[in-house]
């Protein structure tokens, strides 16, 4: 399934480029919700995330994981499933 703009994603993993209050909030919460696209590298796509504090940075592909699963038997709720 292809990522889009809206979905919610897990952090999988993260490369050192990544400020230590990202890393920081990573650990307590590696979910977020995709605002973007960005063309990495000249051929590659990455994600504009927005964590669930609010603080947004980019990912590479491989570093995210869609996660955004809604059943309807749950009532319409949102479930996080890896």
């Amino acid at each position: 399934m292809a990522i889009e703009i809206g979905q919610r994603v897990k952090i999988r993993r993260v490369i050192e480029r990544v400020p230590a209050d990202i890393i920081a909030q990573l650990k307590q919460n590696p979910f977020g919700t995709v605002k973007g696209f960005k063309m990495v590298d000249g051929s590659g796509v990455g994600f504009i995330v927005q964590l669930d504090n609010k603080a947004a940075t980019w990912f590479f592909e491989d570093e995210t994981r869609s996660f955004s699963l809604i059943f309807p038997d749950c009532g319409g709720r949102e479930i996080l499933r890896g």
